[in-house]
């Protein structure tokens, strides 16, 4: 559903690990349980900005943030999803959480959104890009209003939501996190529109570290493999792949492929930005996929291919 063209509406806010080197040099030993606890530090009482808020990783930070004790401010164009973030939340421990329906294709009200979270919560600390869709087929079989319409979301919208927060972030001294993917890492075919977003993202997000860093502002680039969300089911499709016969086939392979929970990927992004990474890869797949890929630059397509066919990854 497209909510293109409304603005932000009024929020509702309701109650609702790493080593380190002691000065002698002795390596400290950090516990689960502490790393836990210092990661929880980091965003306690921290107006913490998450679009793609009603499922998926969007949803699963939202909830992490929420354990944590963050202030939240939630967006989507999902109303439905929205409203059973909402309540997920209830039993939160914060009392600062305002829910807006967004369009990240819609910058004015991007801009109207940037100050009603200020107005009624204070400075962003960190904003999470998440929002994001997917569509499936080739270049050759699909329009360019296809092509369009993802670099609109997938890089636009975080391009528009990074430089309207970014007064707020300079102010708190805080961190943007942007979500690219594996396919930011790797091209894939008949994901052409989708692999292009993603790169983009990356190069902005790389460069923009650069910018900030000395700033105070952190940069993470977010790159995850196959996450158990909706992205493949609610994605459009101009073509099916190679050797894909119906949707049914093609979401039930990216089901198989998608080997990290949702949870899991935000622990593990959540862990990377405390840490003030500039680069978070999520999930076994793409960790393996990503060395492939700098290992043989020329000819990874080859190899993934045939790690495939054998189902070794």
């Amino acid at each position: 559903m497209s909510h293109k063209g409304n603005r932000a509406r009024d929020g509702l806010v309701h109650a609702s690990c790493q080593s380190g080197l002691k000065a002698s040099g002795t390596p400290t030993i950090i516990t689960e349980k502490e790393a836990v606890r210092e990661v929880t530090g980091v965003f306690k009482d921290k107006l913490c900005v998450v679009t793609g808020a009603a499922s998926g990783i969007g949803r699963a930070l939202a909830l992490d943030l929420a354990s944590r004790g963050a202030a939240l401010a939630l967006s989507d164009v999902n109303e439905a999803g929205l409203e059973e973030t909402r309540r997920l939340l209830d039993a939160a421990p914060t009392n600062r959480i305002r829910v807006d329906l967004l369009d990240v294709a819609d910058a004015e009200a991007i801009e109207s959104y940037a100050a009603a979270v200020t107005e009624s919560l204070g400075d962003a600390d960190y904003v999470f890009n998440v929002a994001g869709l997917t569509r499936v087929g080739s270049f050759e079989a699909s329009p360019l209003s296809s092509f369009e319409k993802i670099m609109d979301v997938n890089f636009w919208g975080v391009v528009r939501m990074s430089k309207a927060f970014l007064p707020q972030l300079l102010r708190s001294k805080g961190g943007l996190i942007n979500i690219s993917s594996l396919f930011g890492l790797i091209g894939f075919a008949g994901q052409t529109h989708y692999c292009a977003s993603k790169f983009a993202v990356r190069g902005f997000n790389e460069t923009l570290a650069q910018e900030l860093e000395a700033k105070g502002v952190s940069v993470t680039s977010v790159h995850p493999g196959g996450v158990a969300t909706n992205i493949a089911r609610n994605a459009a499709m101009d073509a099916l792949p190679d050797g894909v016969n119906n949707r049914g086939e093609f979401e039930q392979g990216f089901e198989k492929a998608a080997i990290t929970s949702a949870e899991a990927a935000a622990k593990i992004i959540l862990e990377g930005v405390a840490k003030k990474k500039r680069r978070v890869i999520v999930g076994r797949d793409a960790k393996i996929i990503s060395l492939i890929q700098r290992m043989f630059p020329q000819s990874y397509a080859q190899k993934l291919s045939w790690l495939l066919s054998q189902n070794t990854l």
